[in-house]
């Protein structure tokens, strides 16, 4: 796994134990910073992705239920709202990787940590945003 595939899988571990144990994502982050709880630490990508959703926190949520056809953030699995929150993160907010590139990692999260119908609907909604995005601003 590349680099940056493992600070997404991280990052989305982050989003998704922060909101099973009721925690601010960011001060989840800087506890596994100053404690980490693996042998590798957290990279500064995976900092970097945490912090950049929990600075986008409002717009993000927003963003996913405006354009989740029938479904709320709420109604969804919460892995894949770590992976959706993640993925319009990179998508929206970040210059540094390609939207479709951004888009494929979400897909792969999608496909290796939640449900058959998951990939498929992380791929449609950030590909959606990615649609929407010139009109975002």
């Amino acid at each position: 796994m590349a680099a940056r595939s493992k600070a997404r899988k991280r990052a989305v571990d982050i989003l998704f134990e922060a909101e099973q144990r009721g925690l601010n994502a960011r001060d989840l982050l800087a506890e596994r910073l100053a404690n980490p709880v693996t042998e590798a630490p957290l990279n500064q990508y995976t900092a970097d992705l945490v912090e950049g959703v929990v600075a986008h926190w409002t717009d993000i949520n927003e963003l996913l239920a405006t354009y989740s056809q029938g479904w709320t953030v709420e109604r969804m699995p919460s892995v894949d709202r770590a992976i959706l929150r993640l993925g319009a993160f990179e998508v929206l907010y970040s210059d540094e990787v390609p939207e479709g590139v951004a888009i494929a990692e979400a897909v792969d999260l999608a496909t290796s940590l939640s449900t058959d119908d998951s990939p498929k609907f992380v791929n449609g909604l950030l590909a959606r945003l990615a649609e929407v995005k010139p009109t975002l601003a």
